[in-house]
């Protein structure tokens, strides 16, 4: 196990000098908000990896992370480690830690914001194998800055009291090792029901936030949606977008460009950070590559989709220095 202190200094010493960590720093939660060292919401703009399982996982790689971070200019790397299908980590744990640790370095090599995120649908059920893995990964890397860790990806339709339990539970394990770094928690109905954790946050922890998901063209993830993201940040609820995607919920459905606009501006008014949902080639519309995309990086724009070149485009412009 390599020592927190080595990996500060061996990957953080290697990180580009204008990085989004150099010029950011610690992240800290700060009145309602989340905030960089220097007590300004830093709005990281980035993209997530798909499940570590399936087609995706060919791309968990330092090079592919390496292209994201210079050709698509992101702030922000999700490392979405599967847990319940087959090869995850539920089935192969030492498998699964080995793959998103390496990207998970090349990241804070990088001087990206890396979400360590346990992609989950049913955590509370697995919450003995989710304290040991982050109290692995708070061991590891505690004392670098780049670290956030997201406890579950999407809860379905746990109650708000089981999604806080859980995440109390796996907070606790995280500090034992780690005291300062972000700690992203879930939301009810796949991170959407902001509005109901805002009147219940978890209050004796420092450096928690809460995701938020939408599907910028899907009809359910409209003004109604919105509205709900928009009472809890009222609230003083401090949100980080871990998912969004170009298309409906399914992952596919229509590209609606007036639709993401208006999502992409409210997350620009709120200063919100994000992750698009994600880098795999699958046949599907939020899918950033074509079938068949080099696993190594280096992508021509003829290997990225619409949604692709839509958030390459839109990184490129809105993280420029």
């Amino acid at each position: 196990m390599i020592g927190a202190l080595s990996i500060a200094s061996c990957l953080a010493a290697q990180a580009q000098k204008v990085s989004p960590v150099s010029k950011h720093g610690q992240l800290k939660v700060q009145d309602g908000v989340m905030v960089n060292a220097k007590n300004e919401a830093p709005q990281l703009r980035g993209i997530s990896l798909s499940w570590s399982v399936w087609g995706g996982r060919k791309y968990y790689n330092p090079e592919v992370v390496n292209w994201l971070a210079d050709d698509f200019k992101i702030s922000l790397l999700r490392v979405s480690m599967a847990v319940e299908p087959d090869s995850g980590y539920l089935k192969d744990p030492v498998g699964q830690e080995k793959m998103v640790t390496k990207v998970i370095d090349a990241g804070i090599k990088k001087g990206l914001y890396v979400l360590i995120d346990w992609h989950d649908h049913h955590a509370d059920k697995n919450l003995e194998q989710s304290k040991a893995f982050f109290s692995k990964m708070a061991k590891r890397y505690a004392g670098v800055p780049n670290v956030i860790y997201e406890v579950w990806n999407e809860p379905e339709k746990e109650s708000w009291s089981t999604i806080k339990n859980y995440a109390v539970e796996v907070i606790r394990a995280i500090r034992k090792h780690d005291p300062k770094n972000i700690i992203v928690v879930g939301s009810p109905f796949w991170d959407q029901h902001v509005d109901v954790a805002a009147k219940d946050p978890i209050l004796d922890q420092q450096n928690i936030v809460y995701s938020f998901h939408f599907y910028a063209s899907d009809p359910n993830h409209q003004a109604g949606l919105m509205a709900r993201a928009d009472e809890a940040i009222r609230l003083k609820l401090p949100l980080f977008v871990t998912e969004w995607g170009v298309g409906e919920a399914n992952g596919d459905g229509v590209f609606d460009e007036e639709k993401n606009a208006k999502w992409m501006q409210w997350m620009e008014q709120h200063k919100l950070s994000w992750a698009n949902w994600n880098i795999t080639d699958k046949k599907e519309t939020t899918a950033i590559l074509i079938p068949g995309a080099n696993a190594k990086g280096k992508w021509t724009t003829a290997e990225l989709t619409p949604a692709g070149q839509y958030i390459r485009a839109e990184l490129r412009k809105r993280n420029a220095p």
